[in-house]
Formats: structure tokens, C-alpha cells, sequence
């Protein structure tokens, strides 16, 4: 039996305002990159033996952490995992849908966000 922690997060580029100097009473104007190349990163850890498993996607949705699930369970072969998710809505949704050798805990939010 193993115990694992999913999370999954963004990374890429985001836009950095710089600081203009400008008279009093006029908004300050400056170039800004409106194209953002995202990308989201999903990925379970083992505490207790160190392992990990991660896989990249390009949207943070229900498809595609179905599809990291599904790549998990063919990563874990035989093994039961119990795998504890955080409170996102579309992990309440898919866990049920992960397989048969799989427990799945959900924690609560400790972040005000």
C-alpha cells in the first residue's frame, strides 16, 4: 500500500509591471505582454520511500486530470494507493473514477485564498 500527496500547479510567464514616473493625476502608460505561455504541472509524492510522479499538461481541467490519473495508475502497476487531494472541485469529481486499487482523501484548505 502506498500513501501519496497530489497538488498540481501553474508555471510560466507573467507579465511584470515596471514603475513609471508621470505628473500628478495622469495614469501612467507602458507597454504590457499580453500573450502568457502557460503551462500546468501535476504530480503525486511518497513521503515515506521518496517517490514522485509528475507530468506536464497545458490546461488545468477535469480531461486532463483524468488523463494524469490514468498515467499514475499505469505508473503504480499493481500497488493500492491512497492519494490525499486538496479541495480542488474537478479532484472531488474525477478520484471516484480512478480505479479500483486507489483510496482517495481529500484534506482541507489551509490557505485563505
Amino acid at each position: 500500500m502506498r500513501y501519496l500527496c497530489q497538488d498540481e500547479t501553474r508555471l510560466g510567464l507573467k507579465t511584470i509591471a515596471g514603475h513609471l514616473i508621470t505628473a500628478r493625476g495622469v495614469k501612467p502608460v507602458g507597454l504590457s505582454q499580453l500573450q502568457r505561455e502557460n503551462f500546468y504541472l501535476y504530480g503525486v509524492v511518497e513521503p515515506l520511500s521518496g517517490y514522485s510522479f509528475f507530468y506536464e499538461f497545458p490546461y488545468l481541467n477535469g480531461d486532463c486530470f483524468q488523463n494524469f490519473l490514468d498515467l499514475l495508475s499505469a505508473d503504480l502497476g499493481d500497488d493500492i494507493a491512497v492519494i490525499q487531494f486538496d479541495q480542488f472541485c474537478f479532484a472531488q469529481r474525477r478520484s471516484e473514477k480512478f480505479c479500483s486499487r486507489s483510496v482517495s482523501v481529500r484534506r482541507r484548505r489551509v490557505s485563505p485564498t
